[in-house]
């Protein structure tokens, strides 16, 4: 079984800067990519940020270069750097991973953290 932890979430004045971190664990064999959503009440989950193995990024439109997302593959960490926060970047953030290959088995499989809430405000 894998499972991601989070860390690093919290209150943060806006203009702000926050630093999230997400270590996942158990019997991996390889992570295709490692990223981040955020979801607010109401509505649906959006992408922050993504990394693949080869350190490709991707990001959502509201970023606006103000996030930066790195990975660590040889400790399967996903890191995302939030710079000029904004009071609309208050959601829970998630830190997932996709195409998991483990040890124990050859399916690729997608897993979620629990989520890790920031909040911009003054």
């Amino acid at each position: 079984q894998v499972q991601l932890v989070e860390s690093g979430g919290g209150l943060v004045q806006p203009g702000g800067s926050l630093s999230l971190s997400c270590a996942a664990s158990g019997s991996i064999l390889s992570i295709t990519v490692m990223g981040w959503y955020r979801q607010v009440p109401g509505k649906q989950r959006e992408l922050v940020a993504s990394v693949t193995d080869g350190d490709n990024t991707d990001y959502g439109d509201f970023v606006e270069g103000r996030f930066i997302a790195s990975r660590d593959n040889t400790k399967d960490t996903v890191f995302l750097q939030m710079n000029s926060l904004r009071s609309e970047d208050t959601a829970v953030y998630y830190c997932f991973a996709d195409g998991v290959r483990t040890y124990s088995e050859s399916t690729f499989r997608h897993y979620w953290g629990q989520g890790t809430q920031v909040t911009v405000s003054s």
